[in-house]
């Protein structure tokens, strides 16, 4: 059970925050929120969200979900946290990456613009870069493929 302490520390991120409940309104935040700070649309996945809510003046956010989630190349929580700029997310917590063969916890991301990559940082400093294509959803594959052309 959390203290009154804790209970006030969560209330206090949360404060100014903009929350959606139900899956097609975590969506379009979802999206609006990808859109603003660079990442592609399927970095943060989209099944099995419950709340998510954004605090545009601190860049705190946070996600529920009904149950655990396999994306891409990470393992997600039910509940996760992250602090998140332009192009840049930080202090992640309830997503892991998988290096090698272990599932280790993934503290960053950040997208490095002239590479096309997007880099995952773990806790002990390891870190992984991977092609933005692979985190697109498919309607943005098409529109980087006409753009490109």
């Amino acid at each position: 059970m959390a203290s009154d302490l804790q209970k006030s520390i969560h209330k206090d991120e949360r404060a100014g925050a903009e929350i959606a409940y139900g899956a097609e309104d975590c969506y379009s935040l979802i999206v609006k929120l990808s859109q603003d700070s660079g990442f592609p649309k399927g970095m943060l996945p989209l099944k099995y969200v419950e709340e998510f809510g954004y605090v545009s003046k601190t860049g705190f956010i946070w996600m529920k979900q009904k149950a655990p989630y396999q994306h891409y190349f990470s393992s997600i929580k039910t509940r996760r946290r992250s602090l998140h700029t332009l192009r840049e997310m930080k202090k992640i917590s309830g997503v892991k990456s998988k290096q090698l063969l272990l599932w280790v916890p993934t503290i960053e991301m950040s997208i490095i613009e002239d590479q096309k990559k997007i880099y995952l940082k773990t806790l002990m400093g390891i870190g992984m870069s991977y092609p933005i294509i692979v985190f697109m959803t498919d309607e943005e594959k098409e529109e980087a493929k006409y753009s490109s052309a």
